[in-house]
């Protein structure tokens, strides 16, 4: 009989059981509309194997609440906005974050359309807005709040939140049922229904946070997800890092103690700049402002801000900065919480920035990431090799991550497809069935990137147009045809025109030699005039010489007059034919396709990126509660946590 294969998932629990025994795994996101869920399917793969890990989901309340990139501040209100490359242009969003059936957060940004031969500023001369429409993420919102200053998600009432939630949730919701067929779109509308139901009943209390209702929802969508119950223990980056005497003794405030106590802290913050160095967005603690350690701490009704610790005192950068005053030096983390609790009570929160959260809550968990997800790693890990080679103990478990092949795995699902607009020519059909989307779409993201390029070449106007009709025809047959007519015509004027230019350029030279010879014919006349004319007695024969110089004279300004008479009429011929009507149509008509030839390149690039880009984003990271909707009987589920590549990644 031939062995069993062991899977990618059941080779990296067992190698964790090596590791990391007992240690509970952690899914910490910031919204449970995602993908957070999808990690469920981890912890039913582990119970399948024997290995039994309890799951811990958390809310990750702490950060701040995502920001309107620019315009009018509207205290307490909240946005959904898309994410395109000009009007919303840095907008990040993750405590409201949606995506429908297909759609990820790809911005088709300018450079890419220039790297594919958009005339960004003739289109722009046609369309002025052209480019809020062409760079918006396909199939993706986030919502923003239109605070001057953002609040902490942990601090925002759900009543504020609510209705941008729903609305943006029903859009998701409808725009993936809107692709499912048959009965299939049926079954899909039932859960929905099942699912609303469930959001409504835990969002009755309008005196909540939203991290509360989040918190309610976290089992909700992961049993949502599965089809099954879900074991699991829920709760929030606000609770985990709750700091206070009795809480600080924890084995997630280690790492902090290291940066608090006096003796340690000046070696753990020069590895922490170093370990930062040359990244983009993280910034050594000196930008912090004197005695700043990479910790943050959240004071009930205060905000939240930087720590910096002298020798006699504690600053707090919140809006309105906070003081401690301390009789000596801090000497471990307990000192400090007890600091902080005489002053501000035992509800405190204590949050590592970005590079050190990680490292905090690694100590005693195991986080499921997916593949891709924080892009801090790296800095964190870099910061616990230095401590560590600076003689510092520290133990860190590693981060599971997870690989999917969301759309290999869709060949299980029997569900049909109506395709949205943008994947329909890529593909080359309205509606497919899931095997078939899963066999084509690798094949079709190449194809794709091969359209690209071959855009990019297309700098003429007449090779972008015969492209089309090459590889689209139809109508564009025949406007290629007819913008090779008009081009025939327009280059039959413009000989016209060239003609008519060079017969006026021989005229100049004919103009300029009627000078030259009116000038010698004067000249001539003068000269004899002063030796036979002037104060002298004149013979008939001078007489008669002088007259005939004259008609010389007089001969040459008359082919100057006549000249000038031809030039004057090659002019009005030129006007007449640059001022044509039909000219003017002319002109017109082929700008008016080669506009039309340039917004259908904009087209095919957007549907490009969409199709190769894009679902190779949603791939990754795909919104949770599609697998139910598309496929309820839970086999494509199933199949995307049991195809997935998974792998430790160690923190130190």
């Amino acid at each position: 009989m031939r062995a069993r294969d062991i899977t990618s998932v059941e080779k990296t629990l067992q190698e964790l059981e090596k590791v990391a025994p007992g240690a509970p795994l952690l899914a910490l996101g910031q919204t449970v509309f995602w993908d957070e869920p999808m990690k469920a399917g981890i912890v039913q793969a582990a119970k399948r194997l024997g290995h039994e890990r309890k799951l811990v989901a958390g809310v990750h309340d702490t950060d701040y609440f995502a920001k309107l990139p620019s315009g009018p501040h509207l205290a307490g209100k909240f946005k959904t906005l898309a994410h395109n490359d000009t009007t919303t242009r840095g907008l990040w969003s993750a405590a409201g974050e949606f995506s429908t059936l297909f759609g990820s957060e790809t911005v088709i940004t300018r450079d890419m359309l220039h790297s594919a031969g958009v005339p960004i500023a003739k289109l722009a001369a046609a369309r002025p807005n052209f480019l809020d429409e062409a760079t918006e993420a396909w199939g993706w919102r986030g919502i923003v709040s239109m605070d001057e200053h953002a609040p902490i998600t942990m601090d925002v009432p759900l009543k504020q939140l609510l209705p941008e939630l729903k609305s943006t949730f029903d859009w998701a919701l409808d725009s993936t049922v809107v692709t499912l067929g048959g009965q299939g779109k049926e079954k899909a509308t039932e859960l929905v229904d099942q699912l609303w139901t469930s959001i409504c009943e835990q969002s009755e209390n309008q005196t909540q946070t939203v991290s509360a209702f989040y918190e309610k929802l976290l089992p909700i969508f992961y049993e949502f997800c599965t089809g099954a119950s879900v074991d699991l223990e829920t709760t929030a980056t606000s609770k985990l890092l709750r700091f206070n005497m009795e809480t600080c003794t924890s084995c997630r405030f280690e790492l902090l103690d290291i940066f608090v106590n006096q003796a340690t802290r000046s070696v753990a913050c020069a590895a922490y700049n170093e370990a930062i160095h040359g990244s983009s967005g993280l910034y050594e603690l000196s930008r912090f402002g004197t005695g700043a350690i990479p910790f943050d701490l959240i004071i009930p009704g205060k905000g939240r801000g930087t720590i910096r610790i002298g020798t006699r005192g504690v600053v707090i950068s919140t809006a309105t900065p906070q003081f401690l005053s301390l009789k000596k030096p801090l000497t471990s983390v307990c000192d400090l919480a007890e600091a902080v609790e005489a002053k501000f009570g035992p509800n405190c929160v204590l949050v590592g920035k970005a590079v050190t959260l990680i490292g905090m809550l690694a100590r005693e968990f195991v986080f499921v990431f997916h593949e891709g997800a924080s892009s801090y790693v790296k800095h964190s890990r870099k910061l616990h090799q230095l401590l560590t080679q600076k003689g510092f103990e520290l133990a860190m478990n590693p981060i599971l991550r997870v690989k999917y092949d969301v759309w290999g795995a869709m060949k299980v699902c029997c569900s049909w497809l109506r395709l949205p607009e943008p994947f329909q020519r890529p593909f080359g059909t309205e509606e497919l069935c899931g095997p078939s989307f899963s066999a084509r779409w690798k094949e079709v993201a190449a194809q794709q990137a091969d359209v690209l390029a071959a855009l990019a070449k297309l700098r003429r106007p007449i090779e972008l147009i015969k492209f089309l009709e090459n590889n689209h025809g139809g109508s564009w047959k025949v406007l290629a045809e007819e913008y090779v007519a008009l081009h025939a015509d327009l280059g039959r004027l413009e000989k016209a025109l060239v003609e008519i230019r060079n017969r006026r350029y021989e005229l100049y030279d004919e103009q300029r030699k009627l000078r030259v010879g009116r000038l010698e014919a004067e000249a001539r006349k003068g000269e004899h005039f002063r030796k036979k004319i002037f104060d002298k007695t004149p013979s008939s024969e001078d007489l008669a010489e002088r007259e005939r110089l004259s008609e010389n004279v007089r001969a040459v300004i008359h082919q100057g007059v006549e000249l000038r008479k031809k030039m004057q009429e090659l002019r009005h011929a030129q006007n007449e034919l640059v001022q044509d009507e039909e000219i003017h149509r002319i002109h017109d008509r082929r700008r008016s396709i080669e506009l039309e030839a340039e917004l259908k390149r904009l087209r095919l690039i957007r549907q490009a990126i969409i199709s190769s880009k894009g679902l190779e984003k949603a791939n990754l990271r795909p919104s949770a509660w599609w697998f139910r909707l598309v496929c309820p009987d839970g086999l494509w589920f199933r199949e995307t946590i049991e195809t997935a590549e998974c792998y430790l990644e160690p923190l130190i």
